[in-house]
């Protein structure tokens, strides 16, 4: 049996024994989160979330790009999602890139040199640092007012807050 059958498997009886019915489309804690993708990251089990209580925006590093806030546009303005909470971790694959070697090797492979940034980066905490003022100084952003941030302990489950920037700082926005 395929990954994709024990998938369909698991929905079928999800379907029977654990749908609780339909949700209303806004969540109901007003929440956004941005969250890397790596699959050690339960989010829901990790913040105590049960479905339709949160937008879930992930990707690799869980990094503000212009697709993230173009969700979070939707998010706040169509569902009336108010705060924004930002989850990177330890041990992160992003950590262990070279941005120019990856680009070289799809340019040597594909012909093709990636437009998009991987955003790799070395320190989790910095990275939701500049990930807070990308939120912060982004004029289409309806509610930057309550951005919070924590970088999650792969080998411990417990999560991190990281202080946020220092807004008295000027920030040049590179999206």
């Amino acid at each position: 049996m395929s990954a994709e059958d024990d998938l369909l498997d698991a929905n079928l009886k999800y379907a029977h024994d654990g749908f609780a019915g339909p949700l209303p489309l806004a969540p109901a804690r007003h929440l956004a989160i941005v969250a890397c993708m790596d699959s050690r990251m339960p989010i829901f089990a990790i913040l105590g979330l049960r479905s339709g209580e949160a937008h879930i925006l992930r990707n690799a590093g869980g990094v503000v790009t212009d697709d993230v806030i173009r969700s979070l546009i939707i998010s706040q303005r169509l569902m009336g999602t108010r705060e924004i909470v930002l989850v990177h971790h330890t041990d992160c694959g992003l950590t262990k890139i070279s941005e120019d070697t990856l680009r070289a090797e799809l340019e040597r492979d594909t012909g093709i040199r990636p437009r998009f940034a991987f955003e790799s980066f070395q320190d989790p905490y910095a990275d939701v640092r500049q990930s807070i003022r990308r939120l912060q100084t982004s004029p289409f952003l309806k509610y930057r007012d309550r951005i919070r941030g924590f970088v999650y302990d792969v080998s411990s489950g417990l999560l991190r807050e990281v202080e946020p920037p220092d807004a008295s700082v000027p920030f040049v926005a590179d999206l």
